[in-house]
């Protein structure tokens, strides 16, 4: 089974709904079966490159609030954060542009350490004051993660990088309908929205594995002898 997982590191509820997930897949009876794959969604796709504001006035200026109302707001998911076992920083984090961090995504999905990357970029985002939108800490990272750090340079330094990766995500996204992340998708069958609590997780795994059909409908049954196998052919 291929679960993937339409995301944005800026977005506390991809934090929050990636550990949920794991703590249901993790009471999943055939999790050892279960591939999983991070697709790319911006959530501030307009925003330059570089352009990087405080977390609680962005909160303010985008939603109409108060400083105290968008501080209000940070303090109840930092609360959904730490019962799910993470660590939330409220206020001194930086928001920006995360189109960059997607394309070393998916060069670290070549490297089979796309989940060890996006565990540290999320962390970083929300649990440290040092910004994820720096690409000095961005390549400390993706070290960290197991990367080569002059591969990472080069994917930096080349705009068109894995640029192509990130906006089919993004077209596909829009095709099954997700208009807000994080969207799970279960074998292009199911969808869950939102950071749901671990066990609407697990119950979406078991009713997609129990609706999985066989590649190919079998009609009919060979004769004794009629069929081969690994270990060679029945003589009738």
């Amino acid at each position: 089974m291929r679960v993937e997982i339409w995301s944005d590191v800026s977005c506390p509820w991809c934090y929050v709904g990636k550990a949920r997930f794991e703590r249901g897949l993790a009471a999943f009876a055939h999790k050892d079966q279960v591939e999983v794959v991070f697709r790319s969604f911006e959530l501030d796709p307009e925003r330059a490159k570089g352009d990087t504001v405080q977390v609680l006035p962005m909160l303010a200026r985008k939603y109409g609030m108060s400083l105290e109302q968008a501080r209000q707001a940070e303090a109840r998911v930092a609360a959904n954060a730490e019962d799910a076992g993470l660590a939330y920083l409220t206020e001194g984090r930086d928001h920006g542009n995360t189109f960059d961090i997607h394309r070393v995504l998916h060069f670290a999905a070549t490297k089979d350490r796309q989940d060890a990357l996006i565990d540290l970029v999320y962390r970083a985002n929300f649990a440290e004051e040092r910004s994820v939108f720096d690409d000095e800490y961005l390549v400390e990272l993706a070290v960290r993660a197991g990367l080569d750090e002059a591969e990472v340079r080069a994917v930096l330094a080349d705009e068109s990088a894995f640029a192509a990766e990130v906006r089919a995500d993004e077209r596909e996204a829009a095709e099954l309908g997700a208009t807000g992340v994080p969207f799970f998708v279960l074998d292009r069958k199911y969808g869950v929205s939102g950071g749901q609590p671990a066990e609407v997780f697990t119950q979406a795994l078991e009713q997609a594995w129990g609706d999985r059909t066989p590649v190919l409908n079998v009609v009919g049954e060979a004769p004794d002898g009629a069929v081969c196998g690994p270990d060679g052919c029945e003589i009738p």
